[in-house]
């Protein structure tokens, strides 16, 4: 609980301090581009909030290392191994010349430091085929990469919205937690908790005035994280199915995945070209941003945030499951079934201006409702 603490207070601080600064003239933190498919802010906002969420997981690395030899490590050690991820977002973050392909590169060198001095290696999966290529050294290493390399991108992906992709990991973080208590792991569960108190200390910030993103090196490092500590629950408690860190994770791996799948065979385009037709975006665009409202800054910004609520629920169509059945393989696969089936009834009938009633009605409804002070920075 001390590390959890101590790492919201430090992200809550550093995460300040950062949107002090750009308030004031630090240009180069700032994300100038409100044109973009996938731009939905109206300002030039700070997009280095990763900054925070890492400074919070340092300090709460630090605290352990003097209180618990054994989380205390591991936390620090998974800290450094993510280093390689977040620099190399962060650098995109603030020069706007990283490419994508560096930056999975970048996430993929921290995946191998993962599994070469933590062991955190897939070595089983439930799948009939997977398991007999991760029973192999070099199996279990190559499909552990491209797994924390997809996860983490997927989340930079899901990062669209205030509060959307931050509530997401903080969700799969505390369904790894409950799990890591139930079957005796009190490590996994502190470093899962205090990864959620960096989060939070963000999200603060985030939602729903929008002052600060959580950029590229926020989500790689967020989504490298995530990955890590599901694939060490998995190595440390073999009573844990396979299925159950897929399941947590399906929401934004599936997006990524439909998202391939649509551009490369629906639009004929390049995979990598970002878009304006993600899930979350066309949420926005079919019924927030013409809800009931003005046209001024504060209700855009109060629109782009009651986006996310949605896309909350949908993550936790998948994470409630898990947690409710993390040891049983088939129950798990069955419900990874009815996710993504969902989701492309969900993304079907919204393309097509078919949208549930209910979520017409919470569209406007979320729109009208007040959500502070107007403030100097809203953005998405």
């Amino acid at each position: 609980m001390y590390s959890f603490l101590l790492a919201f207070a430090a992200s809550l601080v550093v995460t300040l301090l950062v949107v002090h600064a750009g308030r004031n003239g630090a240009r180069l933190s700032l994300d100038h581009d409100v044109s973009g498919p996938q731009k939905f802010h109206v300002r030039p906002v700070p997009r280095i909030g990763g900054t925070g969420i890492v400074a919070g997981r340092l300090l709460a690395a630090a605290l352990s290392l003097l209180t618990d030899n054994s989380s205390g490590t591991l936390g620090a050690a998974l800290l450094a191994c993510g280093l390689p991820a977040f620099a190399v977002g962060l650098a995109e973050d603030l020069t706007k010349r990283v490419s994508p392909a560096k930056r999975l590169l970048a996430t993929a060198v921290s995946a191998l430091l993962a599994v070469a001095f933590l062991g955190a290696a897939v070595t089983r999966t439930d799948i009939p085929g997977l398991d007999w290529i991760v029973g192999f050294a070099f199996g279990a290493t190559l499909v552990t990469v491209i797994a924390v390399a997809g996860i983490a991108n997927s989340v930079n992906i899901i990062d669209g919205f205030n509060g959307l992709a931050s509530m997401c990991v903080m969700i799969m973080l505390a369904a790894i937690a409950y799990v890591a208590f139930q079957v005796g792991d009190p490590v996994i569960g502190a470093l899962a908790l205090a990864g959620i108190g960096a989060v939070l200390g963000f999200f603060v910030w985030n939602f729903p005035n929008g002052l600060i993103f959580l950029g590229d090196g926020g989500a790689y490092f967020l989504g490298f994280f995530v990955a890590e500590l599901a694939i060490l629950l998995l190595v440390r408690n073999p009573t844990v199915s396979p299925i159950f860190p897929l399941l947590v994770c399906i929401y934004p791996i599936f997006e990524t995945l439909f998202s391939i799948y649509r551009r490369r065979f629906l639009k004929a385009v390049n995979p990598g070209m970002p878009d304006g037709i993600h899930l979350h975006s066309l949420i926005y665009r079919r019924m927030m941003r013409w809800a009931v409202g003005d046209r001024s800054a504060n209700a855009l910004t109060r629109r782009n945030s009651m986006t996310s609520p949605f896309l909350w629920l949908l993550c936790m169509l998948s994470v409630v499951p898990a947690v409710l059945f993390w040891d049983n393989s088939a129950v798990l696969g069955a419900a990874l079934v009815l996710f993504m089936v969902t989701y492309v009834v969900l993304y079907w009938r919204i393309v097509r201006f078919k949208s549930p009633r209910w979520m017409r009605a919470l569209a406007g409804n979320s729109a009208a409702m007040p959500l502070g002070p107007p403030r100097d920075n809203p953005g998405a």
